[in-house]
């Protein structure tokens, strides 16, 4: 869990690797059902576009179908969900029935200035689909991709008047769920996701070794 650009996607991503679990992100699946053109990622791209949060029950309907159907041997880590006191208690519920109990929450923390910065700076490429950043990772040629020379665009949902809003959603909405676990007593690793991608990484597989020690 983290306020949107904090490198939860990244650490996801190295975590999974590092323990052999499989990796359900909620924004990938979203984006797969927004670029379906269905009627259901019509729906998703209304919510997404605008930087909102996508209504609690389309969340839950694909979360559980996902959760329901994935299968791997070092359990599941999920990305991006749960998102809101409703979607936790139905995690909850849904965690209950599969009998694959909660065994640990992991947060990624950042500073709002700098999470600004980092996604209202990226651009990618509509054809290749290489990502670049205007400040830490620019094309050779001014907004033209390197690979194949299209000119790169940025995602609606990055623009800094989204990345806001998205901000806003996620201390109003999110950061509760976080003391809802807490208070819970589940199991919490916690690291600074302003630091050096490695250095997270390490910070939150440390934890969650000794969280498996104890557990």
């Amino acid at each position: 869990m983290g306020p949107p650009g904090a490198g939860k996607g990244t650490q996801a991503k190295r975590l999974v690797e590092k323990f052999g679990m499989a990796h359900l992100s909620s924004g990938d699946l979203f984006r797969a059902e927004k670029a379906s053109g269905s009627e259901l990622g019509r729906k998703l791209a209304s919510y997404m576009d605008a930087g909102k949060l996508v209504p609690d029950e389309i969340v839950v309907e694909l979360m559980a179908k996902a959760i329901t159907h994935c299968r791997a041997p070092g359990g599941l880590l999920l990305d991006g969900f749960p998102r809101t006191l409703r979607q936790a208690k139905a995690l909850d519920e849904q965690l209950a029935k599969a009998g694959r109990p909660l065994d640990a929450v992991v947060v990624v923390t950042a500073d709002p200035e700098q999470i600004v910065e980092r996604i209202s700076g990226r651009r990618s490429c509509p054809r290749c689909g290489k990502v670049y950043h205007l400040t830490h990772l620019p094309p050779r040629r001014d907004a033209v991709c390197d690979v194949d020379g299209t000119a790169l665009v940025q995602r609606d949902d990055d623009k800094e008047e989204v990345v806001r809003q998205r901000l806003a959603t996620y201390r109003r909405q999110t950061e509760p769920v976080v003391e809802y676990y807490r208070q819970r007593g589940a199991r919490i690793a916690q690291a600074d996701g302003n630091a050096a991608p490695d250095e997270v990484t390490a910070a939150l597989a440390k934890a969650l070794d000794g969280l498996s020690q104890r557990a």
